[in-house]
């Protein structure tokens, strides 16, 4: 339950009857809303294992969603989508909206990112990946072409589906449980991580920085980098593994401030941390330049370096950042605005199907 499924969770609560279409699924790892839908997996779900390494499919990816056909009598179809599932299989007179995360940047910015974080795909793997890189890239630019109406999920992405699809698309942010976090709690004194342990995520310069201050830094998540980050960090700096919600929503609460090394499309971490009443360091690129604002619910450091951000510490402890104007800042971003948005972006971009239409919610 990242990003994209908390978005499909919300586009759940609007088409309660819907069907969703998937490559693979791990149903028993969604929530409750999701669950209750009719889930139709491709033929990917069958490959052992395919459910969970599914990075290692991507040549697949094309010919398998040539073959899997959206039933024609669908009226509308909504993908939300950072892949290529925009090219799914379907009736040319089906209206199709399509919420981009990003589009792929394994394909069309980051494809040694990519392969570093493929696991397991071995040497001849990678060569067969680059080789197909150009297909698969092709199919995602044809998909984008068929799209009927893009949504960005940050300004950001807006100018990345502008850029490498050529179609414009209007930015609704994508939705963020504020009401789960309490921004009432006494900060601590440690600074806080969570992120996947990827290369891209850059949790190596916060550790170099942090091995340099001395302060406290714990870090939630796991992947591929893991055991060398470990290796790499002092004594001071505290490795916990993935954790339960109940243990992240603990440690947003509680910490001095979150850090927020990478560039991201959005990010959504960084506007739970704000809605815990805790401000955010962040480099100053990417989505944190839409959800966080500078010397008032966060600190930004502009060189994507450990002596950057071990400046951006220092002065951030030289301050008073307060805990409700952070919170005030995540409440732009509640499930109900994001809903409400989608709804009123439907009704005037698809009148004929939606003007009238009662939603449920």
């Amino acid at each position: 339950m990242r990003g994209g499924e908390k978005v499909l969770e919300q586009l759940c609560l609007l088409f309660p009857q819907a069907d969703i279409y998937t490559l693979v699924a791990q149903p028993e790892k969604l929530s409750k809303i999701i669950q209750q839908h009719c889930i139709i997996v491709s033929p990917l779900q069958k490959i052992p294992q395919g459910s969970r390494r599914y990075k290692a499919l991507l040549p697949l990816f094309p010919a398998t969603l040539r073959s899997f056909h959206v039933n024609n009598a669908t009226r509308f179809l909504f993908s939300t989508d950072a892949s290529v599932i925009k090219g799914l299989s379907r009736s040319s007179e089906i209206p199709h909206v399509c919420y981009c995360h990003s589009p792929p940047r394994y394909l069309w910015d980051l494809q040694k990112t990519y392969l570093q974080q493929a696991q397991g795909i071995g040497g001849f793997g990678r060569f067969v990946f680059r080789a197909v890189t150009p297909y698969v890239r092709q199919f995602d630019a044809e998909g984008a072409k068929r799209v009927t109406h893009f949504i960005a999920n940050a300004e950001f992405v807006r100018e990345r589906i502008q850029r490498i699809y050529g179609r414009e698309s209007e930015v609704i942010h994508p939705p963020v449980d504020v009401d789960a976090f309490d921004p009432a709690r006494d900060a601590e004194d440690f600074y806080l991580i969570v992120t996947e342990l990827v290369p891209y995520k850059r949790v190596d310069i916060a550790i170099d920085a942090f091995n340099r201050i001395g302060k406290k830094l714990v870090i939630i998540g796991d992947g591929s980098e893991a055991a060398s980050l470990r290796g790499r960090a002092k004594s001071n700096i505290t490795f916990l593994g993935r954790q339960p919600f109940s243990v992240l929503k603990d440690h947003f609460e509680r910490c001095r401030a979150f850090l927020y090394p990478q560039i991201e499309d959005f990010g959504i971490t960084a506007v739970e941390a704000q809605a815990a009443g805790k401000p955010v360091i962040a480099l100053g690129k990417g989505g944190a330049l839409e959800s966080v604002i500078e010397n008032q619910t966060g600190v930004f450091f502009h060189y994507q370096t450990a002596e950057a951000l071990a400046e951006a510490v220092n002065a951030f402890e030289k301050m008073s950042l307060s805990s409700s104007a952070c919170r005030q800042n995540a409440e732009q971003f509640r499930p109900e605005i994001f809903r409400k948005k989608i709804k009123n972006f439907l009704c005037r971009k698809l009148p004929e199907l939606f003007g009238n239409y009662e939603f449920p919610i």
